[in-house]
This record gives C-alpha cells, sequence and structure tokens, in this order.
C-alpha cells in the first residue's frame, strides 16, 4: 500500500527550515493505509560545509539515554534514534536487560561493537536475505551508504588460534567466545550466553567460563560471566559450550592476543560511523517481501543518489497521529523524498527525531514520542555542524 498522493511534497524547498547551511527541517502530515500520519523530516547535504554525522551514544555499548540528551552532548544540530536494542528479558527470569543495540556499531571511526545473531534480535520481521548484520552508515569519503559488517577476530594463546565470535554483544552464538572492552560499559556480561541463535527465548547456557586478559597475560577466570566496568587495556573473554571449553584450557599467566575488526562486504572505503537496523529501500526500489500490513511509528533514513545526501525521518506518536506506517509504506515514502537507498530503525516508543533551531542552546523533540516521554536509547544519528 502506498501513501496518498502528494507525497512527493515532502521535496518542497518553500517548506523547509534551515537550521544550518545543508541542514534542513520540516513536517507534514499524510494519510497512510492505517490513518492519517505526521512525517518529521532532516535534508542533510553532506557536501556543505562543517557538516559531519556520527553516532550518538551515552559512552558505553550497554548503556541508554535519552536521545536529546545524547544529541546535546555532542552538539548535534539535529538527529534520529538509531539500532533496536536488548529491551528486555522476561524470558529469563534474574538476567538483566542491557540495553545494547542489536547490530554493528562504529562511531567516530571506532568499533565498538558486532551483531548478535539473527535468532537473538528484537525488531520486526527482516525482509527476506538480510540479517543483522546491515548497517546504515557514512564512510571516511563523506558518502553515506547502506552494507553488511561481520566481526574478524582470533584469540591467539599458547595453544593455537580459534575465531572470536562476538565484540561486546549481548549475545554470542553457540559455542562461541566473545570479547568485551572497555566500550562495553558496566552492565553484566550474563545475558551473552542466553538464548540461541535461532531463539532468542531459549534457556541460558549451562557450560560457560570468562578469562580476564590484561597486558596480554590472563589475570583471572571465573566459571559465569560477571559484571561492572572494563579497564582501558583489560579485555574479557567469554566462552560458552564449545567456547568455554577452550577457555578453560587457559591458565592465570598465560600470553594471550585477541584481534577483532569490523569488515564491510563488497567495500573497501571504511565507514566512520554505522549503525544497526535493516534496509527497506534499494535503488529506489522497495525490497521484495516488505511487510504491508502491520502499521507502527517508525524511524528510517534515507541516501539520496550518489550518497551525498541524507533523509532522516520519524513518525510523530501523538494521539490522533500515531497510526503508523507500514514498512512498505516507509519504503514508498523514502523514495517519494528523493532517496534511492532505504534504511529502517528502531520505531514504537523510541521513535524520536531533535532538532536545534539558530542561536538555541539545545535541541528539542520535534516529534512527539509514543509514550509521551522520550524513551532512553543506546545510540542515534547525529547531524553535526561548525556553523
Amino acid at each position: 500500500m502506498g501513501l496518498a498522493p502528494g507525497a512527493g511534497a515532502a521535496t518542497d524547498p518553500a517548506a523547509w527550515e534551515e537550521l544550518a547551511p545543508g541542514v534542513a527541517y520540516r513536517s507534514f502530515e499524510r494519510i497512510a493505509s492505517h490513518g492519517p500520519v505526521r512525517v518529521h523530516l532532516l535534508s542533510v547535504d553532506l557536501r556543505a560545509e562543517g557538516v559531519e554525522v556520527d553516532l550518538l551514544h551515552p559512552g558505553a555499548v550497554a548503556a541508554r539515554e535519552p536521545l536529546s540528551r545524547l544529541a546535546d552532548a555532542r552538539g548535534a544540530m539535529a538527529g534520529v534514534n538509531g539500532d533496536f536494542f536488548n529491551i528486555s528479558e522476561v524470558q529469563h527470569p534474574g538476567v538483566e536487560a542491557t540495553g545494547a543495540p542489536v547490530g554493528p556499531a562504529i562511531g567516530g571511526g571506532r568499533d565498538l561493537k558486532a551483531a548478535v545473531p539473527t535468532g537473538q534480535r528484537f525488531g520486526p520481521a527482516l525482509p527476506p536475505g538480510t540479517d543483522t548484520r546491515e548497517v546504515f552508515g557514512v564512510g571516511v569519503d563523506h558518502r553515506a551508504r547502506t552494507g553488511r559488517l561481520a566481526l574478524d577476530g582470533t584469540v591467539t594463546d599458547p595453544a593455537g588460534s580459534f575465531p572470536l565470535g562476538g565484540l561486546n554483544q549481548y549475545a554470542l552464538p553457540v559455542g562461541a567466545v566473545g570479547v568485551f572492552t572497555a566500550d562495553w560499559g558496566g552492565a553484566s556480561r550474563g545475558r551473552a550466553v542466553c538464548g540461541t541463535d535461532a531463539d532468542r527465548a531459549a534457556p541460558c547456557a549451562s557450560e560457560t567460563y570468562e578469562v580476564t586478559v590484561r597486558g596480554g597475560r590472563v589475570v583471572a577466570v571465573a566459571e559465569r560471566p560477571g559484571r561492572g566496568p572494563v579497564a582501558e587495556g583489560t579485555e574479557v573473554l567469554v566462552g560458552r559450550e564449545a567456547g568455554a571449553r577452550r577457555l578453560r584450557e587457559l591458565a592465570v599467566g598465560d600470553r594471550v592476543r585477541v584481534r577483532h575488526r569490523l569488515v564491510e562486504e563488497g567495500s573497501g572505503v571504511p565507514y566512520r560511523f554505522a549503525v544497526g537496523g535493516f534496509p527497506v529501500l534499494r535503488d529506489g526500489a522497495a525490497l521484495p517481501g516488505l511487510d504491508a500490513v502491520t502499521a507502527a511509528v517508525r524511524t528510517a533514513a534515507g541516501i539520496t543518489p550518489g550518497g551525498r545526501g541524507l533523509l532522516l525521518m520519524a513518525l510523530d506518536g501523538a494521539p490522533g497521529l500515531r497510526a503508523g506506517m507500514t514498512m512498505a509504506e516507509v519504503a514508498g515514502l523514502l523514495a517519494a523524498s528523493g532517496a534511492s537507498e532505504g534504511f529502517t530503525l528502531d520505531g514504537g516508543g523510541s521513535s524520536t527525531l531533535v532538532a536545534r533551531a539558530p542561536g538555541d542552546p539545545a535541541v528539542t523533540v520535534r516529534n512527539h514520542p509514543s509514550g509521551g516521554v522520550e524513551r532512553p536509547v543506546p545510540n542515534g544519528i547525529g547531524v553535526l555542524s561548525g556553523h
């Protein structure tokens, strides 16, 4: 189902409010398949002098703050919320939800985390052929693009080398070893050994092990994953099933080297910023198999042809306007607004768009979050301007 006629009016230049050179905001109402909606839209010209886009986050992967606070902390001109995240743990009594995002994350050129197994994700159904490794971001070439980031990592110890299965993730693959660094934060690492690759609600693993490495040597071991901040220069390895058995071979004092990086399929240009979610629009056409029935308040990002322009969108959650859009409608709206690539981000109560008018000291929330107040989120897309 598509939007009502006139969706292309989103590109009407007379309707835009300039926030800074190359950054503009507007809102407009449309009738979608389930009722009226209000669309809040940011246009970002990456060719404009001083305009940058980067990841907003609280300084730790497993932490959450309202988007407005994240934006003000970075001096951002505008932004939207980011990835889906580990919001609850009702299936695992006594296990804390980490608040950590589902997909990969890169901020300021720094690899922060890799993707959880697809069966461990939160959020609506994925389009066929996509998974949790999908990202939206901007490369060091200052061009926006979508892609897929996989973890390339190894652990080398006195007995040899084995693959690393996770980086700062709230869920590890069955049988894997993952690493937690200072970027994780102070949240418990216990959630990482719960569920399976195909079932988020499956029980936690009974066979686990944790090894702490500092300065390239093992300094501590434990039967269960722990909690608390990981110091700079320290790495905590967590294993489940076969991964736990492999870690049990290590002893305090053993030399261990951990190597990891995020690698994109099909591009040699590194991302300076990347956030997880999933694609809905490719080469100007909606992805096959997109949900055209279920409507919700949504957040999404679009890329104009050539990768030099962004469209950041959030729907309004105010009563009377929260009918929402289907994923197919979101793809159609992004295309009608000038995007050739589109990517959906977390929706529902997380959907938030903030912007700062020229001269204002702080951003304001331009849409109405459907929960009535801003929901703390793990990350977002921030628009920074030197003007």
